[in-house]
């Protein structure tokens, strides 16, 4: 054979090596100890329990991986209410509320945790400076010198089996948590700015109210003070009516109270100092005849951000798992350093340059089953995380059954509520025309006129609460701004 073949036998050979050592690095490289996370499996029923639909809803078991938040639309909520002045309260809220912010300023951690995370990942550069005086450099010397030197040195710890892979996963998961978690604030920031607003008008209105018996009263004391002048009623008739007219004073600084208190809280959500809020709309005025569609019960997987949230931190655990695992196997590390020594430092850079590549693994061989405990450790967590998720998941179909039975119970409360108002309001009328004609006792009349005060309240907490519950249901659907 020639010398030339034999040459080129031996280079085909090298590189034949050079690729297989290439493939089998790849593929160690490509290798993440644990499990890769494929979605979390939950029984999920076709439809809310609480619908016009007789029969029961059928469960059904459904891999969060088989969903598309495509589907997921949003809706333009608070618009339905057509009030401008919620509009701009819940704007502001949104801009300078100080805890939304504080949220914001978290998901900016999180992105540069996961920039500190990957950086595990790369090698580790840097350079160093020494200056010794002495007779011993890891061996005696014959006398006391001087050494200097300056280099730069990399270290790398290849990540064969995913431990600083997983890590990333973690991290990943967690920003994406923190960003759950800044939609769950922002969506517990606008329902309160709503509910404290539609709590204001509840309060207006019922100032308003207070004002207008009072006014009733203070006629009706009036008249009785004159029939007892004429000696047509006796004391006592002025008395209760004088009570009566202290019961009306007394809820008018009430509602005062609440309305200065709630505008200062108004306030505080939208980030600024205590001011009073002037309001355009009333009460009684907003509609709460609309309905809001609700969609499937498997889209509030998607829409709500305490499961999203719940989900992501199964993500992490499970990525956290699986860098515990990594720890079990050897880690192996890269070394290198370049450089200059010498015993003069003006000589520093005049001799050879001095260097050293090295490799190192280092494997557990003894460590009395403490890293597996630390693997079993993790794996229960990971165990934890996933009956969290469950818990969070059922939490979230009873919150939203709740709010769909609170809405349909309230509109049907108002029926009631206000078919007893329009009733107390005309025995009022009646009870009043009869004491004027002396059929009937004062007492009846200051009855009528109390049952009719309070029926009236009654149904305008009643239309505040159910304005509140279409605002619930819009938050324990996921809401989406």
């Amino acid at each position: 054979m020639k010398k030339t073949e034999i040459f080129n036998l031996k280079t085909i050979s090298m590189q034949n090596r050079f690729i297989l050592i290439v493939l089998c690095s790849t593929l160690l490289i490509g290798c993440k100890a644990g499990k890769n996370y494929k979605g979390a499996e939950v029984n999920v029923p076709d439809r809310f329990y609480f619908d016009q639909q007789t029969d029961a809803p059928v469960d059904t078991l459904i891999n969060t991986f088989d969903l598309s938040k495509d589907s997921i639309s949003g809706l333009e909520f608070f618009s339905l209410f057509k009030d401008p002045v919620l509009d701009s309260l819940i704007q502001k809220s949104i801009e300078f509320n100080q805890d939304l912010n504080i949220a914001a300023e978290t998901i900016i951690q999180a992105q540069d945790g996961i920039v500190v995370q990957r950086s595990a990942m790369l090698p580790n550069f840097g350079v160093e400076g020494r200056a010794t005086r002495g007779n011993f450099q890891g061996f005696q010397l014959p006398s006391t010198q001087n050494t200097f030197s300056a280099v730069a040195f990399a270290n790398w710890e290849i990540d064969f089996w995913g431990k600083f892979r997983r890590l990333n996963e973690a991290a990943r998961a967690r920003l994406l948590q923190s960003e759950e978690a800044f939609r769950a604030t922002k969506l517990s920031l606008v329902t309160s700015v709503a509910t404290n607003y539609f709590l204001l008008l509840d309060y207006k209105k019922r100032l308003e109210i207070s004002e207008r018996n009072l006014a009733l009263r203070d006629s009706v004391l009036n008249i009785i003070k004159q029939r007892f002048d004429k000696g047509i009623v006796a004391e006592i008739d002025v008395n209760q009516a004088q009570i009566k007219r202290a019961v009306a004073a007394e809820a008018i600084p009430v509602w005062k109270r609440l309305i200065a208190q709630t505008e200062h809280q108004l306030s505080l959500l939208a980030g600024a100092n205590p001011s009073r809020i002037v309001t355009e709309s009333k009460l009684l005025e907003i509609d709460t005849t609309f309905t809001i569609p609700v969609g499937l019960p498997s889209e509030l997987l998607l829409r709500r951000p305490d499961v999203m949230a719940a989900e992501q931190n199964l993500i992490a655990q499970n990525a956290i798992t699986g860098s515990t695992k990594a720890n079990l196997f050897p880690n192996i590390s890269l070394t290198g350093l370049v450089g200059g020594a010498s015993n003069e430092l003006s000589t520093l850079t005049d001799g050879p340059l001095a260097w050293n590549v090295g490799g190192s693994i280092l494997g557990p061989l003894f460590n009395f089953g403490r890293l597996q405990r630390q693997l079993d450790i993790e794996q229960s967590k990971t165990r934890q995380a996933v009956l969290a998720y469950e818990r969070t998941v059922l939490n979230a179909f009873r919150s939203v059954e709740d709010a769909l039975v609170e809405i349909k119970t309230l509109k049907e409360q108002l029926v009631a509520r206000e078919q007893r108002l329009e009733a107390s309001l005309n025995a009022q009328f009646l009870s009043g025309e009869r004491y004027d004609k002396g059929v009937t006792s004062y007492l009846e009349f200051l009855e009528s006129q109390r049952q009719a005060f309070e029926s009236e309240l009654n149904y305008v907490e009643t239309r505040q609460q159910l304005l509140n519950a279409y605002v619930n249901l819009y938050r324990v659907l996921g809401g989406d701004w």
